[in-house]
């Protein structure tokens, strides 16, 4: 059950009545510490009881939550607080072991969109940087369901939030990139560069460079499904990001056509020629400050200049590739968008949370009695849990 907040008045007052600010610091007495000791026990969660009981309304039938006067915006409410409790690996591990794994992938089914997209969020958070979670989900079919919502869900943050679940899960698993191939992936990725969703397209996109750099040879397979054509296309998009993910990729391509790899542009190079002439007149008109917010794509244009055509862009030469002040090398314009976040400590689950955007704990259900103790519970076991972009 949801409690009240904590008592922050009375502990400020408390605080104000104890110190002037000048004095020293000086022993607590008994009382007084048995008071402040209490007040912060009342409001330490037990985060592994709290998940159990998140697991004890996930298992429940949606009918029964219904009856109980518990709603779908109650649901999304309980799954960003078990998102907020797998923020550590720990923690993400033991959901598996007390049984909240299962039914939360059972959520990817659910007829409520906004469900179906939390249930992916909270699927990325718990198999990201985290291969033992990674191969907990994959044995426990979890894979399906991300592939059915990313190729066919009518809802396209629904599409989004599972694309981004399955990067984080097949990312640096070689299980999950095969079972990716075999479910003729790179054609859903090839459907999703054509949605129209910047936010959509630059998980697409950011995914097909990552797995380009994986495997050179997946380089036939991007350019037979008519990959190059399409991202010189959203070379020249209005989303920033989405044209340096593009640029991103082509240069990928390009790289393992130098290579001697399977890995082509053929037909589109002229039409790469164009975009990237158009991209330099583009940049040649920007202002100071737009150019220095572009310089990740000026970087991208002239490196691939030079790959296809074996010579410098003209960017160097109008003096507009390294600008006044930008003596530093070349900023990493891969390794930021595929080197995996470091896992929240699981010691500071909440560090960098607004206190005063905290949403209040969801009541749990009453009548249902106390959730069944697992046997076997290992309590902080190392185990199971967790870009893209963003």
């Amino acid at each position: 059950m949801a409690k009240d907040g904590p008592n922050w008045d009375g502990l400020l007052k408390w605080s104000l009545a104890h110190s002037d600010g000048t004095s020293s610091n000086r022993n607590l007495s008994e009382e007084d510490r048995k008071w402040f000791l209490e007040a912060m026990q009342s409001q330490s969660v037990d985060v592994v009881k709290r998940m159990k009981e998140i697991t004890l309304v996930m298992q429940t039938p949606e009918q029964v939550l219904e009856s109980q006067g518990v709603t779908p915006a109650d649901i999304e409410d309980l799954l960003d607080e078990l998102q907020e409790h797998v923020e550590a690996i720990d923690m993400a591990n033991d959901l598996h072991s007390i049984g909240g794994l299962v039914p939360l992938l059972g959520y990817l089914k659910n007829t409520h969109a906004n469900i179906r997209a939390k249930a992916a969020e909270v699927v990325t958070t718990i198999v990201q940087n985290n291969p033992r979670s990674q191969q907990l989900v994959m044995e426990a079919n979890g894979f399906e369901p991300l592939l059915s919502n990313f190729t066919s869900d009518p809802d396209v943050t629904v599409r989004t939030k599972a694309l981004g679940a399955i990067s984080s899960l097949i990312r640096h698993n070689k299980p999950g990139i095969a079972a990716f191939r075999l479910a003729n992936g790179f054609a859903a990725l090839r459907d999703s560069l054509g949605s129209g969703n910047v936010r959509f397209q630059r998980k697409a996109l950011n995914l097909i460079h990552y797995l380009l750099l994986e495997n050179s040879s997946d380089g036939s397979i991007v350019s037979d499904l008519g990959f190059p054509r399409i991202m010189v296309h959203l070379a020249s998009s209005e989303d920033a990001e989405v044209r340096e993910a593009a640029l991103r990729g082509l240069l990928e391509l390009a790289r393992n056509k130098i290579d001697g790899n399977t890995g082509r542009l053929g037909e589109d190079d002229e039409k790469l020629k164009q975009l990237l002439e158009e991209r330099i007149n583009g940049i040649s008109l920007m202002s100071p400050e737009d150019l220095g917010a572009a310089r990740e794509e000026r970087q991208l244009v002239d490196l691939l200049w030079n790959a296809c055509y074996n010579e410098p862009s003209s960017l160097r030469e109008k003096g507009l590739l390294v600008l006044p002040g930008e003596d530093s090398p070349p900023p990493d314009v891969a390794s930021k968008h595929f080197e995996p976040p470091l896992r929240a400590c699981a010691a500071t689950p909440d560090a960098g949370k607004n206190p005063g955007t905290e949403k209040n704990q969801t009541p749990l259900l009453l009548g249902l009695g106390p959730a069944p103790e697992a046997a076997n519970f290992q309590g902080s076991s190392r185990g199971e849990v967790n870009a893209d972009e963003a």
